[in-house]
């Protein structure tokens, strides 16, 4: 199998009069490269235009002779890599833009080891690519293990903006994971009746497909662990403000008899101005009148708490 970086008219022109199967890999394509891959190929104008786009679903679109397929990798700390890919059993052409880690280590591991057949080329592909989500989702179990550490320990306001990031990546990565194991769900049998490729990987495939499976499965339940982990902020930061509020109400409930105490003693009444007069007489009505309550609210307050 020929692998090629760049487009190169008069040796992909031999490879195809040969019907020598090649692979060819663009770190990106300018409307130049596009307009040249339709030339040289023939590609259907609504797989150029497709091509074009970016931000686009997971998808595999038979047209004929050859499929394209829009198909997700993932790199560190958190980025998706979207790889375009015509699959035919004459050529395999990815595009993507910029460098793309999994295909480079793809492309090293096919070089020690020679594929058997051209289906098992695109087989290490989607491998390759599917392969990566892994290091992200081990990347997201510790983040959310060490967010649920730290809530259950000292919740604090800070924690809002991890939680609330956690969640956009595994959105990000959701959008993307779930359509691809439909696709292949629903389209690797597909992949294996292009004309053209030896269909000798189908237990392969399945292989890939099962680790889409597994990453989705992965991302809802981290998804439920999120979920849980803000509840857990909540639950904590609830119970946190009602024992402030229980604080503040005991001693506002203390305080009450006592300022209508003061507030009574305080008017100026004849009686009260008129016999209650000396230190004796202030300590034993005044004083003793707020010592009272004071007992008495606390005797309410314990009998009501074990009630």
């Amino acid at each position: 199998m020929r692998f090629l970086d760049h487009i190169d008219r008069g040796e992909i022109g031999d490879l195809l009069g040969r019907d020598e199967y090649f692979w060819l890999d663009l770190g990106g394509s300018s409307e130049d490269d596009v307009a040249t891959l339709e030339d040289i190929f023939h590609f259907h104008p609504l797989a150029l235009e497709d091509l074009r786009r970016k931000g686009q679903r997971p998808k595999l679109e038979d047209y004929g002779d050859y499929m394209f397929l829009v198909y997700y990798g993932a790199e560190a700390p958190m980025e998706l890599e979207e790889v375009h890919a015509f699959i035919s059993g004459g050529y395999l052409v990815t595009v993507h833009d910029g460098a793309c880690t999994a295909l480079d280590e793809v492309r090293e591991r096919l070089a020690k080891q020679p594929p058997r057949s051209e289906q098992f080329v695109v087989y290490r592909v989607l491998d390759g690519l599917t392969d990566t989500f892994f290091p992200l989702l081990e990347d997201l179990e510790d983040r959310l293990e060490r967010l649920d550490e730290e809530i259950f320990a000292e919740p604090s306001p800070d924690h809002l903006q991890p939680l609330t990031e956690l969640r956009r990546d595994l959105v990000e990565l959701g959008r993307v994971a779930t359509p691809q194991r439909d696709m292949l769900a629903r389209h690797v049998d597909d992949i294996l009746e292009i004309p053209g490729l030896q269909a000798d990987s189908r237990n392969y495939f399945r292989d890939v497909y099962d680790h889409a499976i597994r990453i989705s499965d992965q991302i809802d339940s981290y998804r439920d662990l999120l979920i849980g982990s803000r509840d857990a902020y909540l639950a904590v930061t609830s119970n946190r403000l009602n024992e402030i509020t229980k604080q503040l109400t005991v001693v506002a409930t203390i305080f009450l008899p006592l300022s209508f105490v003061v507030g009574f003693f305080g008017q100026n009444f004849a009686w009260m101005v008129q016999n209650i007069g000396g230190e004796a007489e202030f300590w034993a009505i005044g004083g003793g009148t707020m010592l009272l309550s004071v007992l008495i609210l606390m005797l309410w307050m314990r009998r009501s708490s074990y009630a």
